[in-house]
């Protein structure tokens, strides 16, 4: 999410204001200390112009 955050030249605080959060609240999904509502992640995606998978999809190896 930062990167996209990055790429749309956005501050966490520019992203807060525009999904109606605290910045603190951006920093938290940031760093994988919050998980945000669907609802939330759709209105981020949405300002961010990039899908759930783009931003919210982990892709994890899988072992034998």
């Amino acid at each position: 999410m930062k990167m996209a955050r990055i790429e749309a030249e956005m501050s966490q605080a520019d992203l807060a204001d525009e999904v109606g959060v605290t910045r603190q609240t951006i920093g938290l999904i940031e760093s994988g200390k919050f998980n945000p509502s669907l609802r939330l992640c759709i209105d981020i995606c949405r300002v961010l112009k990039k899908t759930l998978n783009d931003i919210f999809w982990e892709e994890h190896d899988e072992k034998n």
